[in-house]
This record gives structure tokens, C-alpha cells and sequence, in this order.
């Protein structure tokens, strides 16, 4: 059910007396579509609970590169004729908490753009969804994209980024492209990401080593709402402006070993954290393991390679493009491994056709 007219602006991320009107253009209800494409993001620092849940307000920065070869393409269509919201991914109709999750986030589009029509959402995604590679962000950010182009908004890429994280919080970071910094604020409108150096800057390579094709049990937002149970988020928050200036400059001065011992640092804070909370959530399997002592072994050996892991058992092992080929050799030989991904520094959400 769309909310009533009466529903308080103060739920929603941008209030219309606040964007300037001529960044609405008048669109037949009959041509109220688009589809845009986004891509995941890899964090390298990483944020891990919220300041506030509504408005998934990050208690921490972080600081990300898209994934070019990784990506979600959605394709939306408002009609006057639907009763109601639909969604479809990968060609499967999406019923329960995922659908009513969209349609939360379609209500703050449409109350942002003064519209109330019903829509059909069709999404699909290159690469498995909820096992920790950031499904949620390129989704939400492909969405974000597609919706505010589909009902004639015209929002800057700081305005997307805002809209992008009401749906998800690392949508944020997958609007701008590059190496991306997600700057927390203390309310949604300073809440952004942007672009800190563009995807040619630094020849990054994420070879995603997947240990297991299974939807998560617990999601990254459960997971957030856990973080303040463990005894450690405290020191890791407090710590984490060191280590985004430390990997900020790394990026800067393309500095691989300054970044690898950071983000590896960086990720195994967050999953000691999730470890430590009430209830505990154990992510890592035990080829994840196998994986990270693996490269902890290579990097000493003399290559350039690290690791890191989001809130699922799939291992992010980072490279350059010119050892990518004999690391990806390496990573396929580890017993318990199902896939590899490889893909680049990706540029930013775009629509593909409106």
C-alpha cells in the first residue's frame, strides 16, 4: 500500500520544498520508465553499525572501489494501471521481507518526487547475491538510479548518494565511480559518498574467491544492529580515522603494502567484532581461513596481495593487474574454493536507457 498523503515528511531522505523545482521534468504517465546499471563496491575500510538505523547513518567513514566487471542491471516502470509494487529478480517474482524492503524504499522515492504510482522492478545481477559481495549496494544504487530517472528527478551524484543509502548503506559508496571515500555525517543530508581518485588512477585488481553460493543466514542489516553488543566496537571506532587517513594516502601515493597491512587489519576488526557480539556471527568458513593464511604467505614471499572480507565467507583478495593471473592460478588451486571473480575498478552508476 503506498503511504496516505498525510504521511511526515521527516521520514524521508530529501523534502521537496528543499530541491528546486525545476529539477523535475513533466514526463506522460505512459514514459515513466528506466534502467540504469550499478556495480558492487568493495570496502577497504569498512563501517560497521549505524549512528542511526532509520537512516542508516554510519557510526565510522570507509572507503571502497567499485567492482568493474561485477554489476546489477534494473530496469523500472511506473503505471497509473498496477495495483501494486512488483519486483523480479533474475527473473524470479521476490515476495516477503526483500519486496517489502524495496517497496519501503520506493515510498521515500515517490514521496520525494510527488508521485504515487505503483511500479514493476526487474533486477539482475552477474554474480551471487547475499554471500557478501555487496549485492545490496549495486542494487540499491541501480534502483536509486533507475526510480529518480524514471519519475523525471534530476538529483546530483551527492543526492543519489544520500537516496542510495536509505535502501542500503554501502549503496552509498556504489553512485560515484573510482576509489570512493563515504563521509558519515550526523544527519542524511551530509551522510554521502564520493569519488576520491577515478578508476584509471590505480590498476587494482579484486579477484573474489568464493567459498560459498548459500544466502547468508544473518544480513548485514541484523548485523548492524549487533555491533554496539561486542566489547570491541568501541576501540575499533575510535581507531578508524587512522586507518582511513593511512589508506586514503596509500591510494594517493599508489602505495600496495601501506593499503594491504591497513585493510587487513581493517577487516579483521569488523569480524572480530561480529564475532564478539550478542548473538555472535561467525562468517568465516573454514577455506576462508585457508585463503587468508594463503595470502598472508604470498605477500611475504614478495607479492603484492591482500585480503579482505565483508559480512559473508567469500575471501576479497586484492592484486594488480600484473600479478592478477599468477595469484588467480594460485587461488584456484585451494581445495573448498567454488569460484573466482575477477574485476577491475569500476566506474559509476549510470542509466543505460530511459
Amino acid at each position: 500500500m503506498l503511504p496516505p498523503a498525510t504521511t511526515p515528511r521527516s521520514h524521508f531522505l530529501i523534502h521537496r520544498d528543499k530541491l528546486n523545482e525545476n529539477k523535475f521534468r513533466e514526463f506522460s504517465v505512459k514514459n515513466l520508465s528506466s534502467t540504469a546499471i550499478a556495480h558492487p563496491n568493495i570496502a577497504l575500510i569498512k563501517y560497521w553499525g549505524n549512528k542511526n538505523q532509520v537512516f542508516r547513518i554510519p557510526v565510522n567513514g570507509s572507503i571502497s572501489f567499485n567492482l568493474d566487471s561485477l554489476f546489477t542491471k534494473t530496469h523500472i516502470r511506473f503505471d497509473a494501471e498496477f495495483s501494486s509494487d512488483s519486483l523480479f529478480i533474475n527473473g524470479y517474482e521476490t515476495t516477503g521481507s526483500g519486496r517489502e524492503r524495496v517497496v519501503s524504499f520506493l515510498n521515500i522515492v515517490r514521496e520525494l518526487a510527488g508521485k504515487r504510482l505503483h511500479a514493476k522492478i526487474e533486477s539482475e545481477n552477474n554474480f551471487p547475491v547475499g554471500t557478501g559481495i555487496a549485492s545490496s549496494a549495486s542494487a540499491f544504487a541501480a534502483l536509486s538510479l533507475a526510480a529518480s530517472s524514471a519519475l523525471g528527478m534530476d538529483l546530483s551524484e551527492k543526492e543519489l548518494s544520500c537516496l542510495a543509502r536509505r535502501g542500503s548503506g554501502s549503496a552509498s559508496r556504489s553512485i560515484p565511480g573510482g576509489f570512493v571515500e563515504w563521509y558519515p555525517g550526523e544527519k542524511h543530508s551530509d551522510s554521502y559518498a564520493e569519488s576520491i581518485a577515478p578508476a584509471r588512477h590505480w590498476d587494482l585488481v579484486d579477484l573474489v574467491a568464493i567459498v560459498a553460493l548459500e544466502h547468508k543466514k544473518v544480513g548485514s542489516t541484523a548485523g548492524h544492529e549487533l555491533a554496539d553488543t561486542s566489547p570491541l566496537q568501541s576501540t575499533r571506532v575510535q581507531d578508524t580515522n587512522r586507518r582511513l587517513d593511512m589508506v586514503r594516502s596509500a591510494i594517493k601515493n599508489r602505495d600496495f603494502q601501506a593499503m594491504a597491512d591497513m585493510i587487513e587489519l581493517d577487516s579483521n576488526m569488523m569480524h572480530a567484532v561480529m564475532m564478539t557480539s550478542k548473538p555472535p556471527l561467525m562468517y568465516w568458513e573454514g577455506t576462508s581461513i585457508t585463503i587468508m593464511k594463503s595470502v598472508q604467505t604470498w605477500r611475504a614471499s614478495g607479492l603484492p596481495v591482500c585480503y579482505t572480507m565483508d559480512a559473508g565467507p567469500n575471501v576479497h583478495v586484492i592484486t594488480t593487474e600484473e600479478y592478477s593471473q599468477n595469484i588467480y592460478q594460485k587461488l584456484s588451486s585451494i581445495p573448498g574454493l567454488k569460484q573466482v571473480f575477477k574485476a577491475g575498478v569500476g566506474g559509476k552508476a549510470k542509466v543505460i536507457d530511459s
